[in-house]
């Protein structure tokens, strides 16, 4: 996702190839993408923060954070995974285990745990995985990256609500001890608080056994008489929020 609060850009675990997966010089092994991305990388803005979860490869796609390398670009990323960047290309680069922080310009970013895990290969079970709060002057934002359902979101409640929650919605059949349902999303970002919610995860690869719109359209059936919750409903759109 791409995300701009109060003159900062956000961008969060972008996958910008069309196939994902291991590298072998003149093909990747892996799945392809099902739909293109809503913007080309030479279309995008200057991105202040890129926002990584976690080392899986549909969340951390060395080939186009290769190609998002600048001097003007801070790194946010979990514990045990900066090894896979080259951070001196790029203005700075922070691993943030659970419970710490870090703030880029005037956006604080916080790692909270979520239910997944981190190994990006069979054995580098080491590699950690993060959901992050964001302050951003005007904007408090959730980014839960991927989880299964866990009660680590009503920790995150306060008496200062998240206008926004970007929650996973896809590839719960069968990895449902990994994903959560889009019910289940939708309930853990009520009970951090959130006003809005942006379901993520779901529609760009194939993960899972679900059809390919059942996730949003159990989104939809969650939100039941407050649709106007849902903040996009399609690859591409755009969601504004005035406070």
């Amino acid at each position: 996702m791409l995300l701009k609060l109060d003159g900062t850009t956000i961008l969060t675990d972008p996958v910008f190839s069309r196939r994902i997966g291991i590298n072998l010089g003149i093909a990747t092994l892996g799945m392809k993408r099902l739909v293109e991305p809503a913007l080309k990388l030479r279309d995008l803005p200057k991105i202040d923060l890129i926002l990584l979860s976690h080392a899986h490869f549909d969340h951390f796609d060395i080939p186009s954070l290769r190609r998002l390398e600048s001097r003007g670009t801070h790194v946010v990323t979990a514990a045990g995974t900066s090894d896979l960047l080259r951070p001196k290309r790029y203005a700075g680069v922070t691993e943030l285990a659970w419970g710490g922080s870090t703030s880029v310009g005037p956006v604080n970013i916080e790692a909270f745990q979520v239910n997944h895990w981190g190994a990006r290969m069979l054995r580098d079970n080491w590699r950690g995985y993060n959901g992050y709060t964001i302050d951003a002057g005007r904007y408090r934002v959730l980014f839960a990256g991927d989880t299964a359902a866990t009660p680590a979101f009503r920790g995150l409640k306060s008496s200062r609500p998240f206008h926004l929650a970007l929650m996973p919605v896809g590839a719960y059949n069968p990895w449902i001890r990994a994903h959560c349902t889009p019910e289940q999303a939708w309930h853990m970002a009520g009970e951090a608080g959130t006003e809005f919610i942006l379901p993520i995860h779901h529609q760009t690869f194939a993960l899972s056994r679900e059809p390919y719109l059942e996730p949003i359209e159990r989104v939809h059936a969650a939100a039941g008489n407050h649709p106007d919750r849902v903040a996009v409903h399609q690859i591409g759109e755009e969601f504004r929020l005035n406070i």
